[in-house]
């Protein structure tokens, strides 16, 4: 996948907050989700998305009615890579690789950038 800030639009030194967090089914962790939010998105009512707390970011997002998705980036995800390390920190089994996918939303021309990135529990048969 691209670099982050150049998906985003933004210089590589612009300040962004980043919310990560594990989506669990059965206490098993299926996605490892990753949003950067440039700090200047971050202002007026788009604020709420800094502090989301257990709150899930879609529900904010497909509720706004300014809200654009930008289209869908898949990518294989491999050893070395600091988006693998991350998603895969505290799994037990090694993998050669795991899948992704991410892309941009824009909350009044705003962006914001969520990558997804699913774990072997969510088809425990492909890992």
């Amino acid at each position: 996948m691209l670099n982050e800030a150049q998906a985003l639009g933004v210089l590589p030194h612009e300040r962004c907050f980043v919310r990560e967090v594990r989506l669990l089914c059965d206490g098993q962790p299926w996605v490892f989700a990753r949003t950067v939010i440039p700090v200047r998105t971050l202002t007026g009512p788009r604020r709420r998305l800094s502090r989301l707390g257990k709150k899930p970011l879609g529900a904010v997002l497909f509720a706004d009615r300014s809200m654009m998705r930008s289209g869908i980036e898949i990518a294989r995800l491999s050893p070395g890579q600091p988006l693998f390390t991350r998603a895969t920190a505290g799994l037990s089994q090694s993998l050669a690789n795991i899948w992704g996918r991410r892309s941009a939303f824009f909350l009044n021309h705003h962006p914001l950038l969520v990558s997804e990135i699913f774990l072997p529990a969510i088809c425990p048969h492909h890992s």
